[in-house]
């Protein structure tokens, strides 16, 4: 069902003339109310209704219809600070939608519900005459519960993440400068000009490689799955984006798909979601490896942007410049140091330190050398003294003499010498030798 008609009119005569136009120099006039025909039977092609007065008429016929109790989900709300709410609500089954409208008492009511809520909406139908639009004019509005996809929806991503599919370890980060961007969006879509664009305002070398598919509706799941397999299966595709605009509750249900959102998971290429706009959420978000907020965004977030590199290009290459006129200032200061020191100016000082530690050396040495002559004299003489003091020379000074044997040995018995043997006598000065005549005793 259209809740807008389109009306499409012929002139009654009067209006214009036989060959379909005004009379030059004359604005025709609608005739009187009274002059048209009083019933849509009695209309005539030359004798037409204008378009205010069938929309007056159906305005007339839908006033009278009966209030009445309607059952359904909320697919878009809009409530309005100056008293006015705005639903669209699908129903159960089968996909119809009306439009609901109310003011005050039911706006206050509405601000209660969201996008999904499954309710029922007491009101009466009304006409729009300026434009002959058909809308449910509302006066109460009651919860009935969840709605069923939102809640299937939930079902499904409490399934999903507790197989791991959304976990943060499992998101591939974007490349910082991708070559080709795999875009998929439906054929002559906003979404595809806005990232595109934008894409190639911040970073005109990119390239793209766009595949469209369905993005609501029945042919939306197989189509987006086909085109990221597609797309990753393309090795010079360095970053997906699947994006598209705006738009109602059901229409963004093709991207909560579970075939969709596992092949998103299963994708090896960092994918990005671009879906709906920033208050639009999608099973897509969960798995993707990034969430833009609308497609425009997207493309901001996968390029860089290039006045932005160059700006940080040129401010690496001052710091660089600077660092490098730094080492260069540092190495000048250190030559012109070691161009001005008295070792280079006056080489000759450079043997003064040695010269200094030689001489010290030397008066170490004479002062080592004369206190080990001292310490040897010292010892020389103690051996002297003992030598001396130990030794028969020092008896013989006494006056007592040596003998000994023909044969050398010292004799320290007389009866073992027999008589006529030489014998040897050593005194203090000299030695000679001698007869043994006899032998006397001790007394003798």
């Amino acid at each position: 069902m259209r809740s807008d008609m389109a009306i499409h009119t012929a002139f009654a005569p009067g209006w214009a003339d036989a060959g379909g136009g005004a009379p030059a120099g004359s604005i025709n006039r609608p005739k009187p109310l009274s002059e048209l025909p009083r019933l849509a039977r009695d209309t005539t092609a030359d004798d037409p209704w204008p378009v205010s007065v069938l929309s007056q008429k159906y305005h007339d016929a839908v006033a009278r219809w009966p209030g009445a109790w309607v059952e359904g989900q909320i697919v878009e709300i809009n409530t309005r600070r100056a008293g006015s709410a705005y639903l669209t609500v699908r129903d159960n089954f089968e996909d119809i939608s009306v439009s609901v409208m109310g003011f005050r008492a039911f706006a206050a009511k509405a601000r209660d519900f969201r996008q999904g809520d499954r309710v029922v909406v007491h009101g009466k139908p009304d006409l729009w005459v300026k434009q002959t639009r058909l809308s449910f004019m509302a006066d109460d509005i009651r919860r009935v519960g969840t709605g069923d996809l939102k809640e299937q929806i939930e079902q499904l991503r409490r399934q999903l993440k507790g197989e791991g599919l959304f976990d943060a370890e499992n998101k591939v980060r974007l490349p910082e400068f991708p070559q080709r961007i795999g875009l998929i969006c439906a054929p002559q879509a906003r979404a595809e000009g806005d990232v595109i664009t934008n894409a190639r305002l911040r970073w005109p070398t990119i390239e793209f490689s766009v595949v469209h598919a369905h993005v609501q509706g029945p042919q939306c799941p197989p189509e987006v799955v086909a085109a990221i397999q597609k797309l990753d299966a393309d090795p010079s595709v360095d970053v997906i984006i699947v994006a598209r605009g705006g738009g109602s509750f059901e229409d963004l249900l093709g991207f909560s798909d579970e075939s969709v959102v596992r092949a998103t998971a299963a994708c090896r290429t960092p994918i990005v979601s671009a879906i709906g706009h920033e208050d639009d959420w999608t099973l897509i978000d969960l798995a993707a490896d990034l969430r833009a907020s609308t497609p425009t965004d997207a493309a901001k977030r996968v390029v860089p942007d290039v006045m932005e590199q160059e700006g940080i290009i040129a401010e690496a290459r001052m710091r660089i410049e600077s660092r490098i006129r730094a080492l260069v200032d540092n190495e000048t200061r250190l030559i012109e140091g070691y161009a001005n020191r008295p070792s280079l100016t006056q080489p000759l000082t450079m043997l003064d330190k040695p010269q200094r530690f030689v001489d010290e050396a030397k008066v170490r040495l004479d002062i080592a050398l004369r206190r080990i002559a001292d310490d040897a004299s010292l010892t020389v003489e103690k051996l002297q003294s003992s030598l001396t003091a130990l030794s028969p020379q020092s008896t013989l000074d006494r006056g007592y003499a040596v003998v000994q044997t023909a044969q050398g040995a010292v004799a320290s018995d007389a009866s073992v010498i027999p008589d006529g043997a030489t014998i040897k006598v050593t005194l203090k000065r000299g030695a000679l030798e001698a007869t043994k005549t006899a032998t006397l005793s001790q007394e003798d």
